[in-house]
């Protein structure tokens, strides 16, 4: 009786601990690795103490009860609370050049060393210089827009 015991919890262990690895943790590869192992000795251990005709049957009942639990929860669904059902569509600074115009002016908040920040018509960008050194409330003309950088130099 104690041997049938540990053969169920030896199976049921390693069945537990490969859907682990297909749900909750996939791709580390140890954990699936260890419920294959489990398996692997719980019908190794049903061929030792009862023969290879209770083995065998061990084995078909092991790989059948894990192959039902695998299609049966995929097909249920059960898995697709775990699963992702959003993307992300928007990218980063997506329309920051709207409304801006290549000589338009605005005032510098920070230093700009070669980059910081500049009021321009009431909105805050992050601006870059030609490689000047721009102090803060200075007046800026904007040179270039490309590549979602705004490109800035001093008035004189």
């Amino acid at each position: 009786m104690i041997e049938w015991i540990g053969l169920i919890v030896l199976a049921g262990l390693g069945l537990v601990l490969i859907l682990a690895e297909i749900i909750f943790v996939p791709g580390t590869t140890i954990v699936g690795i260890l419920g294959v192992c489990f398996s692997a000795i719980s019908v190794f251990f049903a061929f030792s103490y009862f023969g290879p005709t209770i083995g065998y049957i061990f084995l078909t009942l092991t790989l059948g009860v894990s192959l039902f639990a695998l299609i049966y929860g995929f097909r249920s669904g059960a898995w697709d609370k775990y699963s992702l059902k959003s993307s992300i569509n928007s990218r980063v600074n997506e329309g920051v050049h709207d409304g801006l115009e290549v000589g338009q002016e605005g005032e510098a908040l920070s230093d700009i060393k070669p980059v910081g920040k500049a009021d321009i018509f009431g909105k805050v960008y992050e601006v870059k210089s030609t490689g000047t050194y721009v102090p803060a409330g200075t007046k800026v003309k904007i040179i270039s827009l490309k590549d979602n950088r705004i490109t800035i130099e001093p008035l004189i």
